[in-house]
């Protein structure tokens, strides 16, 4: 992503301003693949849409020709309002993606993106949105009650993981009979496992996705 495809501006959001970054690719309109919304962790612990793990998120939905949307919750950064708990933040979330779609189509595939506190709240998005897919990353269980998934959303976690157990996700996913991906050695915020994060997450997601000949 470079200047050029990055733009950083402020909206109409449900608590006042509401600060977005978009990351567009360099392409006619037409030929954007979708658009990925993408979602960062608890704003009362530290947590931003430049967080580096919502970043590669973005990065890697750019790269996949996706139009990549970030934004801070109320009360983070330039957005207005105070931390309602994940209500007021699902609006914030809703608020985001209508903008985007107001923007380059509502026809657009959606995809839903999450770190930490920001998968509970895609999990609340996707119950009321059309989702192409989710990738839920560091999901936030046992903190939150994360809704259940569909059977092809991304699950992937650190094996030490200290701000959420593996096993914690595990008997969330065990009922749901859903697959994780776990990175061997890995902590919550994947410090210097963030390009492997990049590549996984696009290796899953094109499989998903297979690409047409010649394409």
């Amino acid at each position: 992503m470079t200047p050029k495809t990055t733009q950083r501006l402020a909206i109409d959001g449900p608590a006042g301003p509401l600060e977005v970054v978009l990351n567009l690719p360099a392409v006619p309109t037409a030929a954007v693949q979708g658009i990925a919304l993408v979602a960062h962790p608890h704003p009362l612990q530290g947590g931003t849409l430049d967080n580096k793990v919502a970043q590669t998120l973005a990065k890697t939905f750019f790269a996949l020709g996706y139009a990549s949307v970030r934004f801070n919750f109320r009360g983070v950064g330039q957005s207005a309002g105070t931390f309602d708990d994940g209500l007021g933040e699902t609006d914030d979330a809703l608020a985001a993606l209508s903008w985007a779609q107001s923007r380059l189509g509502a026809g657009l595939p959606v995809a839903l993106a999450g770190f930490s506190f920001g998968t509970w709240v895609q999990t609340r998005v996707a119950k009321a949105v059309a989702c192409e897919r989710l990738v839920l990353v560091g999901p936030a269980v046992g903190r939150f009650a994360l809704e259940t998934v569909p059977a092809d959303t991304i699950v992937i976690h650190g094996e030490e993981d200290d701000v959420v157990p593996l096993a914690d996700v595990l008997a969330w996913a065990r009922p749901q009979e859903l697959p994780v991906t776990v990175f061997p050695g890995c902590g919550h915020f994947f410090h210097g496992r963030l390009p492997q994060l990049a590549r996984v997450i696009t290796g899953m997601w094109r499989r998903g996705h297979p690409v047409m000949p010649g394409a």
